[in-house]
């Protein structure tokens, strides 16, 4: 659907003018904060990580001080347990763990002590309900034949993202007759994760729900950190609330049924990480983007792991994205754009934010904050992964500006972005910047 047009107006503001997720089945950091209008942000370093794999652990060897760990310097020892990854997202009271490893659907002690009381409701989805659906219920219910579990499988894909979607879910709640104890199960990808959280957030003013990741997108990004909502034709999350799940529980299993383009798109997620705040991770992906194309397990387990323990320390940090927080969307003001402006499920998301990292990295050079080098790696590492590093030739630039006009980040008129500034792994959001540079990559990516 395209967008209305609109124009810059006053120097520092951007007028404020209106404007799938598929499975097949396939055999406290040293950091100078500086909160709005602009926000400086390093990188962390991490020590040891730990998961289990089937019958052994996999000790994951990322030195503080060493660069990225190649493929070689993963090894494994056996064990007789089979105890899964846990990385903590601490929020206080609400903290909650992250599970990450093989197998976790077959482990059913892991689901059942979050669930309260004894009624859940499932939200799926047409493609992973014949996957998975049944696994989960059955994880939810072996041993404990209190649990009366009810689904509702909505239809596949961003463009259902929507109010007429998730009354869906409602109606099946109240039918069921949900109580206040009961708890949702997101099972899928984002745009699952993002309705059942905002019903959960919503249905009798807040219940209890979980999140099942099934696509890298969801599994690195979207399931962490309690954002939840739907989308308006006018533009992307703009309905939505901040609610933290009681658990994410990742079976890295589910990535054998997901097809490669939704592969490829979740990754731009995992370069984001490395870009903004975590240049050893940035390392680690240029020398092993080809094993996590391959779906090698140890590589993606690593990746999924990094991924989250970058996302859960900012969301301790800044849950409600005051500001800190607002990183993590690099590229995401330019994607959400070209996502809305295309129509909703026409490019997925990852590949709408890689396009829009390239142009955010392309904006950052042209301001003279990174130098060329930065800008080459990036659009290597992302034409690696497969991901498209332009945006679609229909995107005008009065089609971008009436978009990135009505984004969550436009503060009193002004529109903040994510950019790159410094060496690798550093990032700030700011609305301090030369409009002509936001001018010139529009018109250096788009034909009129």
């Amino acid at each position: 659907m395209a967008a209305s047009s609109s124009s810059f107006c006053h120097k520092n503001a951007l007028s404020l003018s209106t404007p799938s997720n598929n499975h097949t089945k396939l055999t406290s950091r040293d950091s100078s904060l500086r909160f709005p209008p602009s926000i400086s942000f390093n990188a962390p370093r991490f020590r040891v990580s730990l998961l289990s794999k089937s019958n052994r652990n996999l000790i994951l060897k990322a030195s503080a001080t060493s660069a990225a760990p190649a493929m070689d310097q993963i090894t494994s020892s056996s064990s007789s347990s089979e105890v899964p990854t846990s990385v903590e997202v601490d929020l206080g009271n609400r903290s909650y763990p992250i599970y990450i490893g093989s197998g976790l659907l077959d482990q059913p002690q892991l689901l059942q002590k979050h669930v309260h009381g004894k009624q859940v409701l499932i939200v799926t989805n047409t493609t992973i309900a014949p996957l998975y659906l049944e696994k989960t219920i059955w994880a939810l219910t072996d041993g404990n034949p209190n649990i009366k579990v009810e689904s509702v499988i909505l239809p596949d894909g961003e463009q259902f993202k929507n109010m007429e979607t998730l009354m869906k879910v409602f109606d099946k709640a109240i039918e069921s007759r949900l109580d206040r104890r009961c708890t949702f199960v997101a099972l899928g990808g984002g745009v699952i994760g993002d309705m059942c959280g905002y019903a959960a957030a919503s249905y009798l003013r807040g219940v209890n729900f979980i999140q099942i990741p099934t696509t890298v997108m969801a599994q690195v990004d979207s399931s962490v950190g309690g954002k939840t909502g739907i989308n308006h034709r006018l533009g992307k999350n703009l309905i939505g609330a901040f609610y933290q799940p009681q658990c994410v529980l990742i079976d890295t299993d589910t990535l054998n049924t997901l097809p490669d383009r939704e592969l490829a798109s979740g990754l731009a997620e995992v370069i984001k990480y490395g870009l903004i705040r975590d240049a050893e991770f940035f390392e680690w992906q240029e020398k092993n983007m080809e094993a996590l194309l391959a779906r090698d397990p140890i590589a993606f387990a690593y990746a999924i792991k990094r991924s989250c323990e970058n996302k859960a320390e900012v969301v301790s940090l800044d849950e409600k994205e005051s500001g800190l927080r607002a990183t993590l969307n690099l590229g995401h003001t330019f994607g959400h754009a070209i996502e809305t402006g295309l129509g909703y499920g026409q490019w997925l998301h990852g590949e709408a934010v890689a396009a829009g990292t390239v142009m955010a990295v392309d904006m950052s050079y042209r301001l003279g904050w990174i130098d060329d080098s930065l800008v080459q790696r990036a659009n290597k590492i992302l034409k690696l992964a497969n991901l498209p590093t332009t945006p679609p030739e229909t995107m005008t630039i009065d089609m971008f500006k009436s978009v990135m006009a009505v984004d969550k980040k436009v503060a009193d008129g002004l529109l903040r972005l994510i950019l790159l500034k410094g060496p690798l792994g550093n990032c700030v959001f700011t609305g301090e910047y030369d409009r002509q540079a936001l001018e010139d990559t529009l018109r250096a990516f788009c034909k009129s």
